[in-house]
This record gives C-alpha cells, sequence and structure tokens, in this order.
C-alpha cells in the first residue's frame, strides 16, 4: 500500500486534526508500551528457556541413577511392582497449580507436595530394604524434576504465543496504525492550509470589489458637483443698507 493512499476517510477540519493528533499520541503511547512489554516477554523468556535446558541434562542424569537404582532393586528382591500397586492406595506426591504474573502475562507454575503417609513402610522387609529406600527417594527426585521442567515448559509455550501476538501489534502500530494517522494529520493540515488561502483570496477579492465600488461612487459624486448649475447664495438681511431714523 502506498503511502499517500494510506491514510483514514475523514472530512478535513479543525476538530478532527485535534482527534487525530490525540490519536497518534494514543498510539505512539501504546506503541511503547507493547514494545517494553515484548523486551520483557522476550527477556523471560531466554531465561526460561536456559532453565529448560538445564533441567532436561538434570533429568537425563537423574533418569539414568533412576534406572541404575531399579536395576539394583530388581536384582536384589526381584520383581516389585505388584507389591507396589498393591500397597498403594492414593497418592503421596501430589501438584498443585499457580500462577506467575509477568507483564500482564499469567504464568502457571506447577508445585509440587508430599501428603499423606509412607506407603512403602513394609516394602523390602524381607530383603533388598536398603536398595528399595534408594531407588524411592531417587524416583521422588525424578518426579520432582518432571513437575519442574513441565512447569518451565508450560511457560515456555505461553510466552511463545503471546511474544508472537505482541510483536504482532507492536509492527502493526508502527508500521500501518502510526504511519496512516501521521499522512491523515498531513492530508488535513494541507487541506486546512489551503481553505486558509482560499479564504484569504475571497478576502482580498471582496476589499478590492469594495474598494472599486467606493471609487466608482466618489468619481459618480464628483461628477454630479461638476456638472450642477450654480446656485447664487441668498442674500442675508442683515448685510442691507442701513435704515434711516424715524421720528415720532
Amino acid at each position: 500500500m502506498s503511502g499517500n493512499n494510506q491514510r483514514l476517510a475523514i472530512f478535513p477540519t479543525r476538530m478532527a486534526q485535534t482527534t487525530m493528533k490525540l490519536r497518534l499520541k494514543g498510539a505512539q503511547t501504546g506503541h511503547s508500551l507493547l514494545k517494553r512489554k515484548s523486551e520483557a516477554l522476550t527477556k523471560r523468556f531466554r531465561l526460561i528457556l536456559g532453565k529448560i535446558d538445564e533441567a532436561k541434562r538434570k533429568m537425563g542424569k537423574i533418569m539414568q541413577g533412576a534406572a541404575f537404582s531399579l536395576a539394583e532393586v530388581t536384582y536384589a528382591t526381584g520383581d516389585i511392582s505388584f507389591a507396589v500397586q498393591a500397597a498403594v492406595r492414593q497418592a503421596q506426591l501430589k501438584v498443585r497449580t499457580k500462577q506467575e504474573n509477568v507483564s500482564g502475562t499469567m504464568l502457571p507454575a506447577f508445585e509440587l507436595y508430599s501428603e499423606g503417609n509412607n506407603a512403602f513402610e513394609l516394602t523390602g522387609l524381607g530383603r533388598g530394604g536398603q536398595q528399595i529406600a534408594k531407588c524411592k527417594d531417587v524416583y521422588a527426585k525424578a518426579v520432582a524434576q518432571l513437575v519442574e521442567l513441565a512447569s518451565l515448559q508450560t511457560a515456555f509455550v505461553i510466552l511463545d504465543e503471546v511474544i508472537k501476538v505482541t510483536n504482532r501489534r507492536v509492527n502493526a502500530i508502527e508500521y500501518v496504525i502510526i504511519p496512516r494517522i501521521e499522512n491523515t494529520i498531513k492530508y488535513i493540515t494541507s487541506e486546512l492550509d489551503e481553505q486558509d488561502r482560499e479564504e484569504f483570496f475571497r478576502l482580498k477579492k471582496v476589499q478590492g470589489k469594495k474598494k472599486r465600488d467606493r471609487d466608482v461612487d466618489e468619481q459618480a459624486r464628483l461628477a454630479r458637483l461638476a456638472h450642477a448649475p450654480e446656485v447664487d447664495e441668498p442674500a442675508s438681511i442683515l448685510a442691507g443698507d442701513e435704515d434711516g431714523d424715524i421720528l415720532f
């Protein structure tokens, strides 16, 4: 879209010019705020990305240790999966959700907590008790690491989408809305200047016509005075000869 045609369809008036200036100021303020929000979200996004990489590396080591620990339990006591399933009535490790506000974006965070008694207190009394306890601790750490990784992954996905939307809004305001409003203001200003010039020219024409009319009237008046017949001035009664004395 060309810059000349990228303007709003509006009637050029002083009120429209004031309205467009207010809209331009609001658009610039909104662009600044969204730009800061995008920068804050991007900073948090990069921080979470680094934490995810670290958590995945740590998770690999923990799961490797958990696999070795389970192999030790299986070697010492045999298959204990049926005993574990029979002993468990409800989950001991549970997850609750909380929210964190990051520049107006609510990010969920998962928190692991323990509830209830230990369901494996009697498991391994015959043999392999130490290996079972060690395996339980290792897998508890693995679950905690999984919960942390799930929290980071969820925040990563949400932030990625929010950053895309925010950047689209920033670009729309910067490259579409603000130039369109600026072009509209330029159009209104040029039209108002043209109207002022037309009004000034019209006033000059009116004043010139009035002056010409006055000159014509003055010339006509002088012409009438020039062609008018001369009129003798009336004699004054006080300027006559003196009256004689009257004798009684």
